[in-house]
Order: structure tokens, then sequence, then C-alpha cells
């Protein structure tokens, strides 16, 4: 197997040090590709006739940000975009990096080019730079002094401002699926020149430890490989005795958090209960505060139920109550409780809908003053201006409706709420059309009030 090239810096690889042998380098070092067609999971952007393998072949590197999860590949892909089109590779990490770095390369990549080179400026977790400090990069990007290659395990979107957006292609890097992570095995075999002391299903336990992170499982290999030779080989259960499980990635305060919450909200939407419980325990096992799941809960009975069950608000502020009331992890099952009665209850979005309609009508007509007839006249010249004039007691007349106008005079009757035909409001659907024929019976051939 193709093996990295020696870093610049350093001991290089194959010289003989007084510490080398107490300084051996780790699986995922030795193992890190010397070439892209060897980096694993990536095809869809690294291939010849996919959009980074394109410009490798044209020669005609952009600028660029890597997006993806951790132990996908991204600072591998840099340092091999860097060899294959003969740039000089900067590696910065923004984490332990200002300003006085940044001008310090900024200034080697002149003296290059001066000389007729170029330089590739590849900076991990380039999220964490300020927005200042991301301008910074604009003029050294805009004329060609480096080509910019930043990796981040953040939503770009949020996290890099819009100017050096524009000046950069996003490319989404994938969390390594089972393929992927079976070819690093086999390296990582190949490369100890033994099998993993493990059965089958073991063997698949360790790529779901994982979680799609190659360098983390290359660290495992490494643990496993330690093992007594000749022991027998480790059941799943061995295997987890053994070695540490990967912790889910899961940061409340970025992306993360919003995917699966979002993920919970849509599989509440479309009625599928078990995968909205999928969703609820990947956020509590990842340690998500369940009083936000309660909150965001309210809002999903309100905004998707509504009225086609009138219960689901109050079994999920219930259940809120509940987790209040009782704390993890019993009060958890307060909040499965809602998750179920709220994936199964009747949806209308009728009452989000209907104010948004609203809103509009707002809006657009102004400062309309309501009729003359349902305004209140505590004082005499309100009553001689007609305040109150001829208004009819709903509860005088024989339905209880009187079907009067309650509109401004100079704005149409509108219709803003559309009860669904689901649940309760198959019912309140009903209501309205009783009455409307009575508001057309009294004499309003439209039935919309207006005489």
């Amino acid at each position: 197997m193709a093996r990295s090239k020696a870093p610049k810096t350093g001991q290089p690889e194959n010289e003989v040090g007084l510490f080398t042998p107490l300084a051996a380098r780790p699986l995922a070092d030795r193992l890190r590709p010397a070439r892209l067609e060897d980096v694993v999971g990536q095809d869809h952007l690294l291939a010849s006739d996919a959009p980074i393998g394109r410009m490798v072949r044209a020669r005609r590197l952009a600028s660029m940000v890597l997006w993806g999860p951790a132990g996908c590949g991204k600072t591998t892909v840099a340092r091999l975009l860097a060899e294959a089109s003969d740039l000089e590779f900067e590696p910065l990490s923004a984490v332990f990096s200002g300003v006085a770095d940044l001008r310090k390369v900024f200034d080697r990549a002149r003296e290059r080019r001066r000389a007729g080179g170029g330089t590739l400026l590849f900076v991990d977790e380039i999220h964490r730079f300020n927005r200042a400090q991301q301008d910074g990069f604009l003029p050294v990007v805009e004329d060609g002094t480096v080509v910019l290659v930043g990796a981040t395990t953040e939503n770009p979107s949020f996290e890099l401002n819009a100017p050096l957006l524009s000046r950069c292609q996003v490319f989404v890097l994938r969390r390594l699926d089972d393929a992927a992570l079976e070819a690093l095995l086999a390296r990582a075999e190949a490369e100890e020149s033994r099998t993993l002391p493990l059965t089958d299903e073991a063997r698949t336990a360790l790529k779901a430890m994982a979680d799609g992170d190659g360098r983390f499982l290359l660290n495992l290999c490494e643990a496993l490989f330690a093992l007594p030779a000749g022991a027998a080989p480790l059941d799943a259960a061995g295997l987890t005795a053994t070695v540490q499980k990967r912790a889910p990635v899961y940061d409340k305060a970025q992306e993360g958090h919003y995917n699966l919450i979002s993920a919970l909200h849509k599989s509440l939407r479309g009625s599928d209960t078990d995968a909205a419980l999928y969703w609820l325990a990947r956020m509590l096992v990842a340690g998500e505060d369940p009083r936000y799941i309660a909150r965001r809960l309210a809002r999903f009975a309100v905004e998707d139920i509504g009225l086609a069950d009138p219960q689901a608000l109050p079994q999920a502020l219930a259940a809120w109550d509940a987790y209040e009331r009782l704390g993890s992890p019993e009060g958890e099952l307060a909040i499965v409780q809602a998750v179920i009665y709220l994936g199964t209850a009747p949806k209308s979005n009728a009452a989000y809908v209907a104010l948004g309609a609203a809103q509009r009508a707002a809006k657009e007509t102004g400062s309309l003053m309501p009729p003359a007839h349902i305004l209140n006249a505590p004082t005499r010249l309100m009553k001689e201006l007609g305040y109150g004039r001829g208004y009819e007691y709903d509860h005088d007349s024989p339905e209880g409706f009187s079907g009067q106008n309650y509109f401004p005079e100079a704005m149409d009757r509108a219709r803003f709420y559309h009860p669904s035909a689901r649940g309760f409001e198959r019912e309140i659907g009903k209501r309205l059309a009783y009455w409307e024929r009575l508001r057309a019976g009294r004499g309003d051939p439209h039935g919309d009030g207006s005489r």
C-alpha cells in the first residue's frame, strides 16, 4: 500500500534517531493516504470525473471549504491536493493561530509567488476565526496569493461570512460508510500483517462504534492489536469491555442540535411515531436538555396539530410539567408519552395558516376602525357618534348567533381559518358551515356579512 511522504519538518520517516523506538507513529498516521485515489469514502468529490478530481486533472485548484464530520479525511485531502498541484502546503489551526501567524504565512506566500511558486493554505477549524480574521483572507484569496482550503465540522452558511464564502467553493465530505470503514480495517490488518482478534459480530460492532470516524476506527484497531497474541477472538461484549465506544457527535449549540430536533419535529408531522422515538432517543443519549425537547413538543402541538386534537397541547404541557417535577430519568418517560400522543394524533396546521393570512390582511388594511356597532360608548359624545348603536346581543337570538358583521366597514369579509376534515376540526367545520347559513339567512346572499 502507498505511503505518505515524510513531513517537511521534524525527523524524516526513514531516519533512525535515538528515540525512534520510543516514538512509534500511530497507526492512523502510518496509514495516511499518499494519493487522492487512496482516500476512502469521498469518491463523489475526488474521482477523476468529480468536482475536485476535475480541478486536479486540469491543475486549476480553486479556494474551497471542506465541510464534514471528524475523521472523514479533510486534512489528508488538503495535503494531497497541495502535492498533486505542486503547491507548498502551509497548515494552520484556527484554534492556535492568530493574525500574526496569518501575516507570516501571507508574507511567505508572496515571496514564493514572486519566485514562481504557489501556496496552498490549509486552515483547520476555520469556523473558529472571527469575522474580522476571516476578512483577512479576502485579499490574498482574491489575487491568488494563496489557494485557501478551509476545513470545518460546522455548517459554513452559519459560521463563515458571506464575502469569504463567495470566494470559495463548499464541498461536503461524507461520514465514512460501512464499505469505507471496512476498507480501512483491511489496510490496518495489512499494515500489521495479521487480522483483528474479533468475531464477525464484533467486527460489525467495531464499525458501529466508530460512527463514521475513520481516525477513531484506526485508534480502536491499534488498541486491539496491542492485545496479547494468541488470545481467543473477542465477541461484541468482549469488544465493548476492551475499548471505549465513541461518544455521539452532538453539540447543543451547533448544527447537530438543530438537525436532530428538525428530524424529531418532521417525523411527528409525518405521523411516524417510531422514527420520532428514535430521534428523541438520539437526543437524550447525546445529552440534550429534556426541557428543550418538551418546549419544542409544546410548539409542535399548536403548530401541527392545533384543534384537530385539542388535547395535544395539554398533553405536551403535562409532560413538560411532569419532567420538571420528576427530573431524569423518570421524567423522560413523560416526554416519551407526549411524543407517542403527538405522533399518533390527527394533524392540522389550519391555525398556523390562519394566523399568517390574518397578519397579511392586517398589514394590507392599515388602521381601519372597527364597525361602530361593536364599540363601547362609555361617554355621551361616543353615544352621539353612534358607538354601540345597532349592536345585537348574540345570546338574545334563538341560535345564540346574531350574524352581524364584525369586520371594518371598509373591508370585505375574509375567511382565514379553514379547518381540516381531520379529528375535532371536522366538528368545527360543521359549526362554521352552520353559522354561514344563518348569516346568509339575514339577507346576505353571499354569506359574508356585507349586506
